[in-house]
């Protein structure tokens, strides 16, 4: 990856709808070195995707909450039906397996505190393997959906 490619990706975490000749402009190539160049990022892996970022409060979603999980057994199977569960709720909008103490950290919106008490109690506590549950409310964003540095 050169200085070119990563002019490419930056212009693209930016706006993704940029049509290539517009792309080829910013980054001052032509049409077809530029649409080479976007398809190997592509077909590479460095791109992994397009999609529209959608406002949570437009969609009702007003009520976020971070959530440190605690695993009672970290068995491999443990692990992996914990992992494929939390993976099929859709409230759940990251994960990530932590080193240390807590074992995970969940990022979860919802409507409301009662929409969240709900999925806390119903899904989050009855998960795989899970110990303890622990959670802190996001008062606000203070960096959002930041693009990566190039």
């Amino acid at each position: 990856m050169d200085d070119v490619d990563r002019k490419i990706l930056a212009e693209l975490q930016q706006d993704g709808r940029l049509t290539v000749t517009e792309l080829a402009g910013r980054v001052r190539l032509s049409v077809s070195p530029c649409h080479r160049r976007l398809r190997e990022l592509e077909r590479s892996g460095a791109i992994s995707g397009y999609r529209a970022v959608v406002d949570p409060a437009a969609v009702g979603l007003t009520f976020e909450a971070l959530v440190f999980v605690s695993m009672r057994q970290e068995d491999r199977d443990t692990v992996a039906e914990f992992e494929r569960a939390i993976g099929e709720i859709e409230h759940v909008l990251d994960a990530q397996r932590l080193f240390g103490e807590p074992d995970y950290l969940l990022r979860v919106a919802t409507a409301d505190l009662a929409a969240f008490q709900r999925l806390y109690d119903e899904r989050l506590a009855t998960l795989p393997g899970v110990q303890r549950l622990t959670s802190t409310l996001v008062m606000k964003h203070v960096v959002r959906d930041r693009p990566l540095p190039a």
